[in-house]
């Protein structure tokens, strides 16, 4: 197994002296880790017209991060480069898409190496990436779990997931979780559970949404509801071997079943872990309970592992393992290519054969280049133990957030497992409010002055996303957590005055 303390950018630039610092700081400001890593010089469109560009050409509804974007030139492993070359630690992966690292040399070396041998071709004909992919990506599944489809992203993987299911069961309705997001094409628009994503016309009925057992901002939650190294401190009151939290979200699933839905449902899907929802964790046990309550009312279910496949939790490969539960349909994307354009949907051969009722056809899905690309993920993953060291650093990475929990009253959850963290920020740990979006934006924009990228999510946009790609050092996550300190005693500072 190679060590992570590979120095990476020696392995693809020469040390120079010249190595590129991250930016002039006031004296004040956290230090950032070194590294070699000597990008290119940007010789491409100038800032002002790239901007233009994007006003006139690109649609409006891509919104961008930041109050001036960013122009992004060059990325290696945990680190990107703006066109002026300052770095910036990425810590939220390109939307908890680059797992093992930005322009890893391994899978960008077998990029090239199909590029110069089969670009592309149908799954009309044979070609061996597919079929060592195929052959690769499903032994590290579980149980039936055997047949592959490969498509091109996290919304197409859940759009073909629920097809299979209605197909199969015969049945319409799905269900899913308030606050749960699975893309946003028409069919899955139906089962995203966010008003934001919802222009206001018709899309897939039959979609029915159940609370959100959310054990911090929901109804009912307690101090051991969570599989995380950080639990909340709200009070818990529950005997051994019970969660009363859990029961009730459960009871709300049912209720949803036996009023707002068919008598027998097509499907239940959820993410073990919400993304864009904010890194929700359930209750120890719901996932279990609501898969048993699903299939009693003759529903398939099916794990969104879109961001939390991949060793990303760090005890479990996949996040469903964490729950216990063997799914019907997996889907997941992002990870899988370390940013290139490609997904997958797993299932068994029964439903698989329910499926081939008709003929279904995906262009690009299997492409050879996308299949070498997933092929590589999966071996530097494992070469590189980059799922311990999701456990590790990420447990480490929980515990020191949890410190400013502790130190700003703002700061009114930490959360999460592995590399898929949440840091929910509040007025006060009181009432739970949500801190506005616009002073959060005061705080996410100190920290990528000082050089660190994190993400937002959440129903009320006031949870800081952090997945940074699987690579991360201890160096890196204590500067992070340096970073967001200052940028939140910075806040806390102008607000008293």
């Amino acid at each position: 197994m190679r060590s992570l303390t590979v120095n990476y950018c020696k392995l693809l630039t020469p040390l120079r002296p010249s190595a590129v610092s991250c930016r002039c700081l006031s004296g004040n400001e956290p230090k950032m880790p070194p590294c070699d890593f000597v990008p290119d010089k940007y010789e491409s469109l100038p800032y002002d017209h790239v901007v233009e560009v994007r006003k006139k050409n690109l649609s409006a509804a891509l919104s961008t991060y930041y109050r001036k974007p960013l122009l992004l030139h060059q990325g290696h492993m945990q680190w990107l480069f703006d066109h002026e070359g300052r770095r910036y630690l990425d810590f939220f992966g390109g939307i908890v898409t680059v797992s093992v690292g930005h322009c890893h040399p391994k899978v960008t070396e077998a990029a090239k190496k199909q590029l110069g041998r089969l670009w592309h071709t149908t799954n009309i004909y044979l070609h061996s990436p597919l079929h060592e992919y195929a052959e690769k990506l499903t032994s590290r599944l579980p149980g039936k779990l055997k047949v592959l489809y490969l498509t091109n992203s996290g919304s197409e993987a859940n759009d073909l997931a629920l097809y299979m299911a209605r197909i199969h069961t015969g049945n319409y309705d799905v269900i899913s979780l308030r606050s749960g997001y699975h893309g946003s094409s028409p069919y899955t628009l139906g089962v995203t559970a966010f008003s934001a994503y919802k222009p206001g016309v018709a899309n897939s009925f039959g979609c029915h949404t159940t609370m959100c057992p959310d054990v911090f901002r929901g109804i009912w939650g307690g101090s051991h509801c969570r599989d995380s190294p950080v639990q909340t401190t709200r009070s818990c009151s529950c005997s051994a071997g019970s969660c009363e939290a859990k029961d009730r979200y459960i009871d709300q699933l049912k209720e949803i079943l036996n009023t707002s839905a068919a008598m027998r449902i097509a499907a239940f899907i959820a993410e073990p872990i919400m993304g864009v929802g904010g890194t929700v964790q359930y209750p120890k046990g719901f996932l279990k309970d609501a898969y048993e309550v699903v299939r009693e009312k003759g529903g398939l279910c099916i794990a969104d592992e879109v961001q939390t496949g991949f060793g990303r939790t760090g005890s479990h490969y996949w996040g469903f393992q964490t729950h216990d539960v063997m799914p019907d349909i997996v889907t997941m994307a992002k990870g899988i290519g370390n940013g290139f354009p490609m997904a997958a949907v797993v299932t068994t051969e029964e439903i698989a054969t329910s499926f081939a009722r008709a003929l279904h056809f995906n262009t690009f899905g299997g492409n050879p280049v996308a299949c070498a690309v997933g092929s590589a993920v999966l071996d530097v993953i494992e070469e590189e133990g980059l799922q311990d060291n999701c456990n590790t650093i990420g447990t480490y990475l929980m515990l020191e957030l949890s410190k400013l929990r502790d130190k700003f009253e703002v700061v009114g959850d930490v959360r999460g497992k592995g590399l898929m963290i949440g840091v929910e920020l509040v007025t006060d740990k009181e009432s739970r409010k949500p801190l506005p979006a616009q002073e959060l934006n005061v705080i996410w924009e100190n920290c990528k002055d000082m050089g660190v990228l994190l993400g937002k999510g959440g129903l009320y946009n006031n949870i800081f996303r952090i997945k940074p790609p699987m690579c991360i050092r201890k160096e890196d996550a204590d500067y992070a957590v340096a970073v967001l300190e200052a940028a939140l005693n910075k806040y806390m500072d102008a607000k008293a005055r």
